[in-house]
């Protein structure tokens, strides 16, 4: 999953991947915030990032 962000000057770009088999990649978006989450199968968070949610310019899902 690539994020890419707005940062007033220019745009910065995260990649959050399924590091091991058998992960996933959770988006939540709230009212301010726009969450995504790496999980294990068991739904145990890994890592999250967490970004306001009018500054995502684009959530990029790459196929695997």
């Amino acid at each position: 999953m690539e994020i890419v962000v707005d940062t007033g000057n220019s745009v910065a770009t995260y990649e959050i991947t399924a590091t091991k088999a058998g992960r996933r990649v959770e988006i939540t978006t709230s009212r301010n915030f726009t969450e995504v989450t790496e999980v294990t199968r068991s739904g145990t968070p890994i890592r999250t990032a967490r970004f306001l949610t009018s500054r995502v310019v684009a959530l990029v899902e790459h196929p695997t």
